[in-house]
């Protein structure tokens, strides 16, 4: 199977965990759009949910499938979440934000119920920490926080303009050090003018990879496999 198969099948496999009334969480980034596509076929046939986005290109590509959506900023809590992961390892951490999103991801994430991450099988790592982490960052501070977060961080650009979020924030690609992610989370979330960033340690509740043509899940709590 292509990796775009492999997306596809994990993304068929969460999105069965939908049911009718769910207000269902969008997740950003091409394995995510697996699972609006698959979602907004199952819309199609008659299931009757509503979704948020968290980002404006999840948000127009589900409303043009026919996904009923809402604005987050009106919504207390969400069933159920579906994202994608850049890197995701057997603890249920991940690396999320290659799609630029992971702050209103985060958000998403941590108004949800329960949050699945689908994925194909180059995701699966043994431990994070091969792919650069994310980090929002306010543009006003941008030295400053480049030299913060070290040699390793390099500011994402589009062409020749820093890549703005949704937010109107920048981001930093940055090199670090997760022997300890826990700790590294902690030092990211203490910097003044970090907003947000792509280490996703315990809003994960599940993980559907595609290896081929099967389909593993990880669940929070089982045993290590």
């Amino acid at each position: 199977m292509t990796i775009e198969a492999e997306k596809a099948a994990a993304a068929l496999a969460a999105v069965a965990e939908v049911q009718a009334g769910m207000l269902v969480g969008l997740g950003t980034g091409s394995t995510a759009t697996q699972a609006i596509r698959a979602l907004a076929a199952r819309v199609g046939e008659g299931l009757a949910i509503r979704a948020v986005a968290t980002s404006q290109a999840s948000a127009t590509l589900a409303r043009d499938l026919g996904i009923p959506m809402l604005d987050f900023a009106d919504v207390p809590r969400v069933d159920l979440t579906i994202d994608g992961a850049d890197e995701i390892d057997a603890r249920l951490y991940a690396v999320k934000g290659a799609g630029g999103a992971m702050l209103r991801e985060k958000v998403v994430a941590a108004a949800s119920d329960r949050m699945v991450v689908i994925a194909d099988a180059s995701k699966r790592v043994a431990a994070i920490g091969a792919a650069a982490v994310p980090v929002e960052i306010l543009p006003f501070a941008r030295a400053s926080l480049l030299a913060t977060l070290g040699e390793g961080a390099a500011l994402r650009m589009r062409g020749d303009t820093p890549y703005a979020t949704d937010n109107g924030n920048w981001i930093a690609d940055c090199r670090l050090d997760l022997d300890n992610p826990a700790k590294t989370a902690a030092w990211l979330d203490a910097i003044p003018g970090v907003l947000g960033h792509g280490l996703f340690l315990a809003e994960v509740d599940a993980a559907y990879i595609a290896t081929g043509e099967v389909v593993s899940r990880l669940e929070r709590g089982d045993p290590p496999r």
